[in-house]
């Protein structure tokens, strides 16, 4: 049966059609026979008891330049759509979390995916804080003196914002270097969130894995590999994407973390593993989807839209 699916996500019209999960998820949509609208998160609003949206009727296509086409602007009311996508990418900041607070009062009638409840209260790097022994060493703080101990006990360490996002202010603090008054400095100037510490994983050379889960379940993982002289390997910032198998560590992370994200409705999830550690857990705006396809046929996108349409049957 065809479904009515609406997108909540970044301008469209700037997306890589050649990496972007949304651009991809919509696609598959598409050629399933559902029905496209569009819209960006600045245009979510509740209104007297209804949550809706401004946005377009979309149509996609793989055709550089020329990849959606967009109907007139009108007003909808997402309780009437079978199917909400929550797809903007961070930072995980106060409007991102109001999105989630809107999206909530469209339950039960209309699916939200991910689950914007879980969403809010599992962003990227607290989940893990539930799996200590799955983790590498681990501090948030935003007190200086918290995070001077512990990079004393580890020497080696990774500091970087509590909720940024794509490699944006990520930074190895080696046992020598004198930054971190600075960078501490910086940072509080900028919010005040705490930051987070993590002992440095040497195994980041190899690269750092991203696995994909669908409705809790690992279905591949593509490893990003970083650049020359770059502790980072997002692919923002230069990392190389490769095809890479799933090892059995991998699948014992998975078996653990997976009931739950099932369970809390968690349906397109990608975690990060670097060597034997799970450093990330990927819920607000995961990617890979296209890289995963390319690599080794893997159409993840049809898996997460099969665990979907069994929820609407």
């Amino acid at each position: 049966m065809p479904l009515s699916v609406a997108f909540q996500m970044d301008p469209i019209d700037a997306i890589d059609i050649t990496a972007d999960s949304s651009f991809r998820l919509a696609l598959e949509a598409q050629a399933r026979g559902h029905r496209l609208f569009y819209y960006t998160p600045d245009k979510l609003a509740y209104v007297e008891g209804r949550i809706v949206a401004q946005g377009q009727d979309l149509e996609v296509r793989r055709v550089a330049g020329d990849h959606a086409t967009l109907g007139p602007l009108r007003e909808v009311d997402l309780s009437e759509f079978d199917v909400v996508w929550l797809r903007q990418d961070p930072p995980f900041d106060m409007g991102y979390i109001t999105t989630t607070h809107l999206l909530d009062r469209l339950a039960p009638g209309t699916l939200v995916v991910n689950d914007p409840t879980w969403v809010r209260n599992w962003p990227e790097k607290l989940m893990v804080l539930d799996f200590p022994d799955l983790t590498p060493p681990t501090a948030i703080a935003r007190d200086l003196d918290v995070l001077k101990a512990f990079k004393a006990r580890h020497g080696d360490v990774i500091l970087k914002p509590l909720y940024g996002n794509g490699g944006a202010g990520v930074f190895r603090l080696t046992p020598e270097d004198r930054n971190l008054n600075s960078l501490h400095e910086v940072f509080s100037g900028i919010n005040r969130e705490p930051l987070i510490m993590q002992k440095f994983l040497p195994d980041v050379s190899k690269g750092d894995k991203r696995v994909i889960l669908v409705d809790g379940v690992p279905v591949g993982a593509i490893n990003r590999v970083p650049a020359e002289g770059e502790t980072r390997s997002n692919m923002h910032v230069g990392g190389r994407p490769e095809p890479i198998a799933l090892s059995d560590r991998d699948r014992e992370i998975c078996d653990r973390i997976g009931p739950r994200l099932k369970q809390n409705g968690q349906i397109f999830v990608g975690i990060d593993v670097i060597g034997d550690y799970l450093t990330e857990i990927n819920v607000t705006s995961p990617t890979g989807l296209q890289e995963l396809e390319r690599f080794d046929g893997t159409n993840a996108s049809a898996l997460i839209w099969e665990a979907i349409e069994r929820r609407r049957v």
